[in-house]
Formats: C-alpha cells, sequence, structure tokens
C-alpha cells in the first residue's frame, strides 16, 4: 500500500506563561529538532520522534524561572494538538497498539487507541523527593502532566505502566520509548476506511 502524504501540521500557542512552536510530519524519517530549556526534556521529545518514525520540530520558550510545569504542559497540549490535525479523519490508521519495552532494569507497558476519546491510565509513581534530572531539572511527575495534555489535546486512549524499574531516567525515557512505538503502529495505514463501526473517530 502507497505511504499516504500530507500528514503533516503545524501549531503556534502563546500564553503569558509560554510560547511554543510545533510540527509533525506522521510519515517521515525520524528527524527531530528539540528545543524547549530543559535538556532532559529535549532529549525524551527526541525520542519521541526518532521511535515514532515521524519528523518533529518543538520549540518552546516558557516561564522556566517559575517553574518547569508550564512548558512541559503546554508543550503536550500543543503537540497532542498536531498529531491530531496530521491525522485527519483517520481513515485506514491501524488505530490500536500496545507494547512492552524494556530499558535495562526498566519495563513499562503502554496501550493507546486513537479513539477519539481522550483518557490516561498513568500507572508510574514517583516519590516527591525524587530529584529532577537535567540543568533546569524535570521533576519527573511532569512527565504524566505531559501525557495527559497530550491524551486530551489529541483525543486518544493512554494507559501506561510501570511493571519493572528503579532508575529515574530509565523508566521515563522507557516510556516516551514505548508510546512513540504505539504511535508509529496506530497510525500506520493498513486500510481504506474509518476503522470504527461508528464511521468516525
Amino acid at each position: 500500500m502507497t505511504t499516504p502524504t500530507g500528514r503533516t501540521a503545524e501549531r503556534s500557542r502563546s500564553t503569558k506563561e509560554t510560547a511554543i512552536e510545533v510540527r509533525v510530519d506522521l510519515d517521515g524519517t525520524g528527524t527531530t529538532e528539540i528545543g524547549t530549556g530543559l535538556p532532559f526534556f529535549d532529549h525524551m521529545l527526541a525520542q519521541l520522534g526518532r521511535h515514532g518514525g515521524f519528523d518533529l520540530v518543538v520549540r518552546a520558550d516558557g516561564d522556566l524561572e517559575v517553574d518547569a510545569h508550564h512548558t512541559v504542559e503546554d508543550v503536550g497540549i500543543a503537540l497532542g494538538e498536531v498529531v491530531a490535525a496530521a491525522l485527519g479523519d483517520k481513515a485506514g490508521v491501524r488505530r490500536f497498539a500496545s507494547i512492552l519495552l524494556p530499558l535495562d532494569e526498566a519495563l513499562v507497558e503502554v496501550a493507546l487507541d486513537l479513539s477519539g476519546r481522550p483518557f490516561l491510565a498513568y500507572g508510574i509513581e514517583f516519590a516527591p523527593d525524587t530529584p529532577g534530572l537535567g540543568t533546569p531539572p524535570f521533576d519527573p511527575q511532569l512527565a504524566e502532566e505531559f501525557w495527559r495534555a497530550f491524551a486530551t489535546a489529541a483525543a486518544v486512549t493512554l494507559h501506561v505502566r510501570l511493571l519493572a524499574g528503579r532508575n529515574t531516567h530509565h523508566i521515563i525515557e522507557a516510556s516516551f520509548k514505548a508510546v512513540a512505538r504505539c504511535l508509529r503502529d496506530a497510525v500506520r495505514i493498513e486500510g481504506g476506511g474509518i476503522p470504527s463501526t461508528k464511521g468516525a473517530l
């Protein structure tokens, strides 16, 4: 089957707290250009594009002097919006995907449905005093806020669950890679119609 063209979208989002620009090509090659002011978050977003197999540009200027929360959440919103826009009516997509993904001692399970119904079930917990990653620090608990913002804006059902793991970096990176691989599978074109008995997603 021929890969479709034109599954791209871009968005600019500006508030008093952040200015975000995001562009995605779902049928790209995994090329990324990321800059959020949070090096660890940049690394995670690069994993998302690379292992998702789509081209991703993210530029964010946020009030990091206050907290990283606004930047992380607003990037999640903008990214979810561009993925939803690039998918269009979702005709022909595989829709469902799941994976068990290891990274050394960490093992994460992810299941995803391009359902049109936003829902996040997030089963990864970090103690409140878990050190941040990178400089400026990325609070590990912000990963949940990112995925909630993404799932809501993209209108996807997303389950993320930790089965094993001790290293904070490994756990978060495994979760981003696992969601990336599920997105890669779920957006794949393998049919001609909308994969729903309702006729719409």
